[in-house]
């Protein structure tokens, strides 16, 4: 079996969802062990990226599916909302400390713990009753669009931006657009 989102494949949203955590903690540890502060500094990037596609595409089609179907599923999507808020300010701090300052690490351990801990609520708590309660060709088809969400999301944490469904349909796309765009045309990210 594949793990692509490649049409016809077996891969369903969980098995994607779990393995964008499984690359992010990866990405941690590359952090960790990288040799220069620009290698940090790239692979930071690079981790909230991942972060940030992943996020946008579970509130797009993960979190409504677990709303209708799991049951309590508005509490606990409340509950995950916040967890995303708090990782995304965390995220956007990261952005501002130069990988050289002893703050940096002290942000990406922090970072860690709260996406092992968010990882860890979802895999062992809501993957399971989503598998549970949702028939596996719709979770088979949840995992493709959040494929493609993740392809469109924003790369950064935007400070003004709402971090809601309705952004990501409509105006998600093109923020993460222009930030390739940006990114590509300054070389390098500056400043937001």
């Amino acid at each position: 079996m594949s793990d692509t989102n490649s049409a016809g494949t077996n891969v369903d949203v969980v098995d994607i969802l779990t393995s964008d955590h499984q690359d992010m903690i990866a990405l941690i540890g590359q952090i960790r062990s990288a040799s220069e502060d620009s290698q940090r500094r790239g692979l930071a990037d690079t981790l909230i990226a991942e972060v940030m596609r992943h996020a946008v595409a579970e509130e797009m089609y993960v979190y409504p599916a677990i709303e209708d179907h799991v049951p309590n599923g508005k509490d606990e999507v409340e509950h995950d909302k916040k967890e995303h808020d708090d990782i995304v300010k965390l995220m956007k701090r990261l952005e501002k400390v130069e990988a050289s300052e002893p703050a940096f690490m002290e942000l990406v351990n922090e970072l860690e713990a709260q996406l092992s801990h968010h990882a860890n609520d979802e895999e062992t708590e809501q993957f399971p009753k989503l598998r549970l309660h949702i028939p596996r060709e719709k979770l088979v088809d949840m995992g493709e669009k959040v494929e493609k969400a993740k392809k469109l999301a924003p790369t950064r944490p935007h400070p003004s931006a709402p971090h809601s469904e309705l952004f990501h349909k409509t105006l998600g796309p093109g923020v993460g657009l222009v930030d390739r765009i940006l990114d590509k045309l300054k070389g390098r990210r500056t400043d937001s």
